[in-house]
């Protein structure tokens, strides 16, 4: 079998001190932090379509870096792309993957020959991860680069739209499922609207919810036991998408019953294009029950796109991993990393350091959460801040025993609020910076 990247070696911990740029400083996968290992706690994924397939194209130029993996035509090139796949991911020690069905294989001309197509590569990826022991972290249909897709997929005007993005997502699903996926995304890239003008919102809605139901129903009649992702997002490429921010989309699942079969795939990307931070969408998803699965990537605030960068912030990936800690850590979701090396970045060899960046990056950031948490000063201050709800009035507003009548009652007696206490922002993120620091 063809060696894709030569003259690299299998990507190990080093530690701190080394100076070997293709080595791991943080990221001890067998480093027990806060009760389990550091592959328990990140079950690390590689994305297929920005790992093997992105060359580097933006609208201002084509691509830079060679994905052909040596195929003369396309059918090859997929099979090439796998073994390039489950190269990279032994030579990185990362444990999973995710993919789009039409990463993985060409669309043929008809919907029965890009089938027939998945399948043959499905065949390859299996024997693959057969040997490998890697696994399938999530799987998904691309429902937004094909131009059928030009006004949305389960939103669309056209019901034979409709009809070929339910079968697409029927194929998906057959294909997850028989790789051992434990997740299957939507990300509504279409799914929103230009202009109001030609729009008939509440309806697009509705039909995205049918679409969704018929994908539980049929996931769960042939096998899938895992969650569906929704991965909020506001905008890009449509004017304004569905799925704005985990609050939107959490308003949408309650509205149509699918609370219970659908968790979040939070993207550190999108929540900042929502206007947002991770932490926040983290979180939000978190108190409600609905964190499933991260995309970890970061964008370049000074740009107003998604770049869909490798994460290198260690207090972002901080507060990420304070999130999935309190959280109780990930059940049937990772961390995939929804990231490609940057377009000037180009060899080979970058792919590995790029990996590396975001791992390492969030290593420490999972030790510094975990320091967080062991350290207990800020949740301290938090729950501080909250007591006056613990007891006497506080506690009878919590519990309901009390209305506007007793409230107002209450208020009279009391007079004038004798005193607030400081939030002390300032103080919270120095003690951060110490804890961080050591």
């Amino acid at each position: 079998m063809s060696e894709y990247f030569k003259g690299i070696g299998n990507i190990s911990y080093e530690g701190s001190k080394s100076d070997n740029p293709l080595s791991y400083k943080y990221y001890n996968p067998e480093e027990v932090v806060a009760g389990k290992t550091m592959r328990d706690h990140f079950k690390f994924g590689l994305s297929y379509w920005h790992t093997l397939c992105a060359e580097g194209v933006d609208m201002f130029g084509e691509g830079t870096a060679d994905k052909s993996f040596g195929a003369a035509c396309a059918m090859d090139h997929a099979k090439h792309k796998v073994h390039a796949c489950f190269e990279l991911l032994g030579k990185m020690d990362i444990d999973y993957f995710c993919f789009h069905d039409r990463d993985v294989a060409p669309e043929g001309a008809t919907l029965a020959e890009s089938n027939k197509n998945l399948d043959i590569i499905v065949d390859e990826i299996e024997g693959a991860m057969k040997q490998s022991g890697k696994k399938l972290l999530w799987g998904t249909a691309n429902l937004f680069s094909n131009k059928r897709f030009v006004h949305g997929a389960g939103t669309a005007p056209n019901a034979d739209v409709f009809a070929y993005a339910a079968a697409q997502i029927k194929k998906a699903l057959e294909v997850t499922v028989r790789l051992g996926g434990t997740g299957y995304t939507f990300w509504g890239g279409r799914e929103g609207y230009e202009t109001l003008l030609n729009t008939k919102m509440g309806f697009e809605l509705d039909n995205m919810a049918r679409l969704m139901h018929m994908a539980v129903e049929y996931g769960r009649k042939i096998g899938f036991t895992g969650d569906f992702y929704i991965e909020p997002k506001p905008k890009e490429p449509m004017k304004h998408q569905y799925d704005f921010d985990a609050a939107t989309a959490h308003a949408f699942l309650q509205k149509y019953g699918l609370m219970g079969d659908f968790k979040l795939n939070i993207e550190a990307n999108h929540a900042t294009l929502a206007g947002h931070s991770f932490q926040h969408e983290l979180m939000y998803a978190r108190e409600n029950g609905l964190l499933g699965s991260i995309d970890a990537n970061t964008g370049d605030l000074l740009l107003g796109w998604d770049t869909d960068q490798f994460p290198t912030s260690i207090y972002e990936a901080a507060f990420c991993m304070l999130e999935v800690l309190k959280a109780g850590g990930f059940t049937t979701g990772g961390l995939n990393f929804d990231a490609k090396a940057r377009r000037g970045s180009f060899d080979p060899e970058d792919i590995f350091l790029s990996y590396i960046s975001g791992i390492d990056a969030y290593a420490l950031g999972l030790k510094i959460a975990a320091k967080i948490i062991e350290d207990g000063r800020i949740d301290k201050f938090v729950e501080d801040r909250y007591a006056s709800y613990k007891t006497g009035i506080g506690a009878d507003i919590v519990s309901g025993k009390v209305g506007f009548v007793e409230l107002e009652k209450y208020a009279i007696e009391m007079g004038e609020v004798a005193t607030n206490k400081s939030g002390r922002q300032e103080y919270l993120e120095s003690l951060l910076n110490q804890i961080i620091i050591g």
